[in-house]
């Protein structure tokens, strides 16, 4: 029995769309600003440095653009890490130091009041429904889980993150990966069986079916991935309500 929904975001419970043409324009066009104003901030400081971590071991970076050599103190190499940074964006590399970096941008962004979180029209209803099944809610994202915790925060729909319990991003390990849902798992302290995940993903899905859990694949228009490999296929949330139905 289904006691466990573990969500993805992008593509499943929002349009692809909107991270790419609102959230990651945003976070390129704050990005050199942000961090330069607040580059001595700890928690900044910090990202800054895993970013430099992650430069300095990029061979490929190195070679094909004649980097300077290795840095080291962020404040002393703010433009490099900048432009680092856009490179990752542009790649679309699911980078965490960049993801971390982006999830305090889109903060900035969300209580100024320059972002508001676009949804699928069903998105609200269908959460509150699980809820109201007594279903524990969790997300995995490849965004960070502040960057997550905004999004259903800042909805036109109110703040929707209450509803959730759990939340996880690639501090947990690559969404690509079998052990990461096992880890997953073991910290909601929830068998595998029990928990139905939901993704855009087919590499994602075949990752999460490998570690024992449930799997539906989200099949909407604008999605770049429209293989299921083999999985279930949705294309509307409200049809999670019914094959959870069925199952009991």
């Amino acid at each position: 029995m289904i006691s466990h929904l573990l969500l993805d975001i992008e593509g499943t419970t929002c349009p692809v769309s909107f991270v790419s043409d609102v959230l990651f324009p945003y976070a390129t066009q704050q990005l050199e600003a942000y961090i330069e104003q607040h580059h001595r901030d700890a928690d900044v400081n910090k990202i800054l440095l895993s970013a430099i971590e992650e430069h300095n071991q990029d061979n490929d970076w190195q070679r094909n653009n004649r980097a300077r050599g290795l840095l080291s103190d962020p404040s002393d190499n703010r433009l490099d890490i900048t432009i680092y940074l856009k490179h990752l964006i542009s790649i679309d590399k699911k980078s965490t130091a960049l993801k971390d970096l982006q999830g305090k941008i889109w903060k900035h962004g969300y209580t100024r009041g320059d972002i508001i979180s676009t949804l699928f029209p069903e998105t609200t209803t269908c959460l509150h429904e699980w809820s109201s099944m007594n279903l524990a809610l969790a997300v995995y994202s490849s965004g960070s889980i502040e960057a997550q915790q905004l999004l259903y925060q800042y909805t036109n729909s109110g703040n929707l993150k209450p509803l959730f319990s759990h939340w996880f991003d690639t501090h947990t390990g690559p969404k690509k990966e079998a052990k990461s849902y096992s880890t997953i798992c073991n910290q909601m302290q929830v068998e595998p069986s029990a928990v139905l995940f939901i993704s855009d993903s087919g590499d994602e899905c075949d990752a999460a079916q490998s570690a024992g859990l449930e799997t539906l694949f989200s099949l909407r228009d604008g999605n770049p991935d429209t293989n299921p490999r083999g999985h279930r296929t949705i294309d509307n949330l409200k049809e999670v309500s019914s094959i959870l139905n069925q199952r009991h």
